[in-house]
């Protein structure tokens, strides 16, 4: 009953905030929809059959309690890719720090200005992929985030966009609470890259709403670590054309506790995604990957791999679903998630899952966990390698089916440095 109140009293300290917001015209139609939503829905608690793995306790109180800052000194991810550069600082954006918010072929606005005109595209995307991501799955941190979130950024790519664009979180309070929401519509034969990277806040909430239209490409890397005390919550909600591609992968260091929630819907032919992540977590840590990728039409194709590696006592949990929805023939399933333990304290939790509805379909999901292999361990070591560098390429080795869905090779480059940099400090 006592967490029962204070699940309500957060719910209702949250909906006040929301409210006070208020907006205009398209905005303020959306930010109160996805008020509705959530008054339905209520905040997360345990006893919910998708939460129970993972306490959200933490994601729903009002204080977001406070997180040490990390120095400057730590290296950034994609500090060396050239992209145009958007930076946050504890949640809101900071035009003095960043590039330029132009490129060939993109448009692009921040959240706040968009949503001060009385008619803009992104009225046609805000919100909408979210509330339709709640079926049959309630997500109502992602309808909080729609209700509240005063930053971000709308993107549309009207052909290929040259070079990718990356999103930075930065830090200046060790108590702040970001809300973050990112609209990105690709329209027919364009593509973007969208990058993520930097510690954020205390607690962080992030929302990307994707509208990939016929025969467009969309490509997600993002890099969470750095700080090892945040809170994060993370949504992707992508709706896929005929024709389409996307690829979103994530790589997870630190941090006390990560939900990140990915929603694929392939509405059109031949569509094709894949969402990936690649995790290592030492000590305090939880670290949760909620996936749900629908096949609503015939020919498409999506893979789900994900890779984590855990120690001192970390936490990993995965819950992937594959729907096939009757008429999706031809469907191409796959799915994939392992646990590595480097000791016995450690513990990876996994729900996968399959519902077909088609009958000329190959889904196939695996899921396992276990340790090191020993009788590699030992070929290793037996060729002179020193025990620390020869588990460390055994772990390089587990994670490199998950770095491998990066397009980029210099991305997937940069995510296996940093992988290797965690490793390297965190032997035994």
């Amino acid at each position: 009953m006592a967490q029962a109140r204070s699940v309500a009293e957060a719910l209702d300290a949250r909906l006040a905030a929301a409210e006070a917001l208020g907006g205009s015209g398209w905005s303020r139609d959306a930010r109160s929809a996805a008020l509705s939503r959530l008054r339905r829905m209520g905040m997360p608690a345990r006893r919910d059959e998708y939460w129970r793995f993972t306490d959200p306790e933490r994601l729903v109180r009002p204080d977001p309690g406070s997180a040490d800052l990390l120095g400057d000194d730590v290296r950034m991810a994609f500090s060396s890719t050239d992209c145009t550069r958007l930076v946050f600082v504890d949640g809101a954006f900071r035009p003095d720090l960043s590039d330029r918010p132009a490129a060939e072929h993109l448009e692009i606005l921040p959240l706040q200005e968009a949503m001060s005109a009385d008619i803009h595209w992104a009225s046609a995307l805000y919100g909408r992929l979210e509330a339709a991501g709640h079926d049959p799955v309630a997500r109502p941190l992602a309808a909080l985030n729609t209700a509240l979130a005063k930053d971000g950024f709308v993107l549309r790519a009207t052909g290929r966009v040259p070079k990718p664009v990356c999103l930075t979180y930065l830090r200046e309070r060790d108590d702040a609470d970001a809300t973050v929401h990112v609209v990105a519509g690709i329209l027919e034969g364009g593509a973007l890259t969208l990058l993520e990277n930097g510690p954020g806040a205390a607690r962080m909430n992030i929302v990307m709403e994707v509208d990939v239209a016929k025969g467009a490409v969309f490509n997600h890397v993002r890099v969470q670590g750095r700080d090892h005390q945040r809170l994060t919550a993370a949504h992707v909600f992508a709706r896929l054309a005929a024709s389409s591609h996307m690829k979103s992968f994530t790589m997870t260091s630190n941090g006390a506790l990560t939900r990140n929630e990915t929603v694929v819907d392939m509405t059109g032919d031949g569509a094709r995604a894949t969402v990936a992540g690649a995790v290592v977590g030492d000590g305090e840590f939880l670290h949760d990957d909620t996936v749900f990728v629908t096949h609503g039409a015939e020919g498409c194709e999506s893979r789900q791999v994900f890779k984590k590696v855990l120690r001192n006592g970390a936490k990993g949990v995965f819950q992937g679903k594959i729907l096939v929805k009757e008429g999706a023939q031809k469907t191409d399933g796959y799915q994939i998630s392992q646990g590595l333990l480097l000791d016995e304290d450690s513990q990876f939790m996994a729900k996968p899952e399959l519902e077909i509805y088609a009958d000329d379909v190959a889904c196939s999901h695996g899921s396992t966990c276990g340790a090191l292999d020993p009788d590699a361990l030992f070929y290793l070591m037996a060729r002179g390698i020193p025990r620390d560098e020869a588990e460390s390429m055994l772990v390089l080795a587990f994670l490199a089916e998950a770095v491998e869905e990066i397009e980029d090779a210099e991305l997937a480059d940069d995510v296996r440095g940093r992988l290797e940099e965690w490793i390297v400090r965190h032997r035994r």
